[in-house]
């Protein structure tokens, strides 16, 4: 996947505006917390991690090969020897320790990707539907619009999304709302769909349906990497929020430190836009293994440009999320859904996870589950 840089490397200039803001966001939110429940935390799942199953999986395993990048495999992860890693995570067990890894440090869904349901890309969603744990954390669906059908053929792709949406344990916002995000929508639309005006049709009927169902009007997230963009597309296609998959700004190299700070920024670009907001934490961003070796078939996704940030520390992964929980307490009128949304729970190869690894076990998701007590203490 491919991320444009949204700022400039500003951050001597920005630097006090951007610290002030935050200081007073971070007070003006721990009174809030106070009356208000504690926001949603989602994670984005990006399930490629079922060994030789499929060309994804197999690809992963050469992208995360080279010993240098063996300190992020996840936890369900083998070192076979010098360049060679198994990555098979796709099973009943590993989804039930998933589940209780998450559930613990205080995460309240995971967002699955809306692959087929044959997919080897799938799995992992499909061992969550069948765990007997599941009801420890819900699960929104994230789509695209080349997901979705196309202009003739979105009917039984709906009819599936709101079936998943009368799940018990799916994630609903405002009350009962079924959450529900979309995103990459830039070249999509019009590769997939002829044009926005066929893409409306197959929104609206998401809506449509999900009511036939006997549900709440769904509540839509647009995730795009401008939120100005986000915005247009939120009036275009009336989606109810923005957000974003992930977002980066400033130079490649530079300390995790400058990412957050970059990020919590970006949640005041997107305010300001005067769109609803769900706030994307950002666990970490590191392309590097997936440009050193790229897919053998090139898609939309694959990135041409290494970018990367030094990894966080697991107390500093926390505190930006807490800081995203203060800054929608403190925001009441911009964040009504009262959710935040982490990138990933497991995007390793990208350097975005939560997922405990093979060298640093549960040490983020240890340090998170502390940083939500703080800010949530009654959650």
């Amino acid at each position: 996947m491919r991320i444009p840089k949204t700022t400039t490397g500003c951050w001597p200039r920005f630097a006090a505006a951007a610290a002030l803001t935050l200081l007073l966001a971070v007070q003006a939110g721990n009174a809030a917390a106070q009356e208000r429940a504690c926001p949603a935390i989602g994670a984005i799942r990006w399930d490629a991690w079922h060994g030789a199953d499929g060309p994804v999986g197999r690809h992963v395993q050469r992208t995360l090969g080279p010993n240098q990048w063996h300190d992020r495999l996840p936890f369900c992860s083998r070192v076979l020897g010098p360049g060679q890693v198994e990555i098979e995570c796709d099973s009943q067990e590993i989804m039930d320790r998933e589940i209780q890894y998450a559930a613990t440090a205080g995460l309240s869904y995971w967002a699955f990707a809306t692959q087929a349901p044959e997919d080897a890309m799938s799995r992992q969603f499909n061992f969550y539907l069948s765990s007997r744990h599941k009801h420890r954390i819900n699960f929104a669906l994230r789509s695209r619009p080349r997901q979705m059908g196309g202009p003739d053929d979105y009917a039984p792709t709906i009819a599936r999304f709101v079936q998943f949406m009368n799940d018990p344990s799916y994630q609903k916002v405002q009350g009962n709302r079924p959450l529900f995000f979309i995103g990459f929508l830039s070249g999509e639309v019009d590769k997939y769909w002829g044009g926005p005006e066929n893409f409306r049709k197959a929104v609206d009927s998401l809506r449509a349906e999900a009511r036939r169902a006997g549900l709440p009007n769904p509540y839509l997230v647009v995730m795009e990497f401008n939120p100005e963009q986000a915005k247009t597309y939120l009036d275009t296609y009336g989606f109810d929020a923005i957000s974003t998959y992930a977002t980066r700004a400033g130079k490649p190299g530079a300390p995790y430190a400058y990412l957050a700070r970059g990020v919590e920024r970006y949640w005041e670009r997107s305010k300001a836009t005067g769109a609803q907001v769900i706030p994307i934490v950002m666990a970490g961003w590191d392309n590097r293994p997936k440009v050193e070796t790229p897919m053998r078939q090139a898609s939309s996704d694959t990135p041409r440009k290494a970018f990367y940030y030094e990894p966080g520390r697991p107390a500093e992964i926390a505190e930006h999320l807490g800081n995203s929980l203060r800054w929608v307490a403190a925001n009441p009128s911009a964040t009504s859904a009262n959710a935040v949304i982490v990138y990933a729970w497991n995007e390793h190869d990208e350097g975005g996870w939560l997922m405990p690894t093979l060298s640093e076990g549960t040490a983020r998701l240890n340090a998170v589950g502390e940083s939500v007590q703080r800010a949530c203490p009654r959650r």
